[in-house]
């Protein structure tokens, strides 16, 4: 019984006292910007997610460009969640297929050959059938990469070495946007046109002091993919000045008569 005794007072004695609504906060914080970094939320610098970097670097370095032929699928899954990405083939063709589309992303940075669904949600056929291989604009994300200009890291089994960011050419999040969702955090960011944000950048350059109006006379606003008139300006200047703001998209429709029937 003393010897019980003595054990629990040893154990007691290693306890730490907190408080559990701060602890709470601090360890649901540090568990969010894991999720955030690791995987759920785009870097600003070059507007990827982890799967997506990965995706393409290994591309790249498998020499698996838009001068080359198409390779199958199946063969960037794999080294792709050999090397780098070890969560699931069904998460790293998703993202490869989405990085293809061209009603997805506004400037695709895969060319894709091959089923890969469609805008009325087909699903793509399987990564044996399809093929890809990085689009010409990809390969503006990945100049100079072996010229000591971005910080490397070791992959998950500290074996390979990859990149924490691509030295980008252009603002990919702002041309291409981003959907993401984190724990207790999200984004949405449109995409826009690369000339109009070009043009920005220029005239950000020459004025390092202009505000958002000025850069609002280059970037009209969205350019989405699927096309689509924009109804009303309010939603987009909200979303500039605030990082908040809805946008209503209508389709344009045109009823051709042929015939004894009509077409859409």
């Amino acid at each position: 019984m003393e010897k019980d005794v003595k054990e629990f007072s040893t154990a007691t004695e290693k306890l730490i006292q907190v408080d559990i609504e701060k602890e709470m906060r601090e360890s649901f914080l540090q568990y969010s910007m894991a999720v955030l970094v690791s995987r759920a939320l785009p870097d600003v610098r070059d507007g990827m997610k982890p799967v997506h970097r990965r995706i393409i670097y290994t591309m790249n370095e498998a020499d698996n460009t838009s001068s080359k032929p198409y390779r199958k699928c199946a063969y960037t899954v794999g080294e792709v969640l050999g090397k780098y990405h070890p969560h699931g083939d069904a998460s790293v063709y998703d993202a490869l297929v989405r990085l293809a589309q061209d009603f997805s992303m506004r400037y695709p940075l895969i060319d894709g050959h091959g089923n890969f669904g469609s805008v009325d949600g087909d699903p793509p056929a399987a990564y044996r059938y399809t093929e890809a291989r990085m689009a010409k604009i990809a390969s503006e994300l990945l100049k100079d990469i072996k010229k000591d200009t971005i910080d490397w890291g070791k992959n998950y089994d500290d074996k390979l070495d990859e990149p924490t960011v691509l030295p980008v050419k252009f603002p990919n999040l702002l041309v291409n946007g981003s959907v993401g969702i984190a724990v207790g955090m999200a984004t949405n960011i449109p995409p826009h046109n690369l000339n109009e944000v070009c043009d920005a950048i220029v005239a950000r350059m020459d004025n390092p002091e202009c505000g958002i109006e000025e850069i609002l006379q280059y970037i009209k606003g969205p350019d989405f993919p699927t096309g689509g008139i924009i109804m009303g300006y309010s939603g987009i200047r909200s979303a500039y000045y605030t990082g908040r703001g809805k946008i209503t998209l209508r389709g344009k429709a045109e009823i051709v008569e042929e015939g004894n029937h009509s077409r859409i």
